[in-house]
């Protein structure tokens, strides 16, 4: 796809790309250590650490992304280990912890949407419900996962619904409620390509569910429990984890250890730039928030925070990369107080 229909759907996107140069300065970024005794990592957008918060928890997560999820103030930070999640109120340029809720199982994934968090788990979905900033402990709904055996990857908010992916080929939807409570079973996304093979990452924007099907090198998009289209990856494989922002769906791809860049719109998921970034290692999780990109990845036993601004025709410009411990898991970007 040329730059001129990049040019195209920005305009369709009336704005929608948040340049970083129009960024807070007090913009942060989050991760876990993912340790036996885990830890909140803040950064600064110039990776500079700014504080370390021990989550009262054990890590030990890996193959998922959404093991961090951001909402106003809040951070949600998954405890495989502990079976619990942690969470982090902002306060000024740091962070305080608020609460940690035990889990039915081992949490892998958190999302937030419809006044509720929502963990996903190795065998199951709960539903918190959120008054102000507080969670409540105890999950006000609860599904089953379809295979449930262990391999669940990622949990996003659609309307009335949320929609999961499980590693051993299932994406399902488990509808919500009217208050937004998790409500009935899960069920299997209808459509899905016939060659899929290991479904990982997604994220999730007014109806639309764009889903790594990783082990086939396709992105596909899912509307209302069903896929919509399916775009292969090119040159670049296993897409992963995913980002999104204005017409512009970015992937992290392992092990090709770069990210891709793809206009998206109506149906349509068209590559724009096959290599719109090159990283350091293995891609984990990928996140975006006010015009910032940042990225976890790992290699030869060490991880790596890559942080990039977005201008406003989707190109990235890294802006810092920081080493830090082996498998760090999951990324968020907080926006600073207005």
């Amino acid at each position: 796809m040329k730059k001129r229909y990049a040019a195209l759907f920005l305009a369709l996107a009336a704005g929608a790309v948040h340049a970083a140069s129009d960024s807070r300065a007090d913009d942060l970024i989050v991760t876990a250590s993912n340790a036996a005794q885990n830890t909140l990592l803040v950064y600064d957008t110039a990776n500079r650490l700014v504080q370390a918060l021990s989550t009262h928890g054990q890590g030990g997560v890996s193959g998922n992304a959404g093991g961090i999820a951001a909402y106003n103030d809040l951070v949600a930070v998954v405890n495989f280990g502990s079976r619990s999640v942690t969470l982090f109120r902002r306060t000024g340029r740091g962070f305080t912890l608020q609460q940690v809720i035990a889990t039915p199982s081992a949490p892998v994934s958190v999302a937030f949407g419809h006044d509720h968090l929502y963990v996903l788990g190795t065998t199951d979905v709960t539903s918190h419900r959120m008054v102000g900033s507080a969670v409540a402990a105890a999950p006000d709904g609860k599904a089953a996962l379809l295979k449930a055996d262990g391999s669940a990857g990622q949990v996003g908010v659609v309307p009335g619904a949320l929609v999961i992916t499980e590693k051993s080929n299932a994406v399902e939807t488990v509808a919500l409620a009217p208050g937004g409570a998790v409500s009935g079973p899960a069920a299997s996304v209808q459509g899905l390509p016939a060659n899929i093979n290991t479904p990982l990452g997604l994220v999730t924007r007014g109806d639309d569910a764009y889903v790594t099907i990783a082990h086939a090198d396709e992105i596909s998009l899912v509307r209302d429990g069903s896929v919509l289209a399916v775009t292969p990856s090119g040159t670049q494989h296993a897409p992963c984890w995913l980002a999104l922002t204005g017409p512009f769906l970015f992937s992290s791809n392992s092990p090709s250890s770069s990210i891709s860049r793809y206009a998206v719109y109506g149906k349509k998921i068209v590559q724009d730039a096959a290599v719109a970034a090159v990283l350091n290692g293995a891609p984990t999780d990928i996140a975006y928030r006010d015009g910032w990109i940042a990225v976890i990845d790992g290699s030869a036993g060490v991880s790596h925070l890559s942080v990039f601004a977005v201008d406003e025709d989707g190109n990235l410009t890294l802006k810092a990369v920081t080493s830090i411990n082996a498998g760090a898991n999951g990324v968020a970007v907080v926006a600073g107080e207005d």
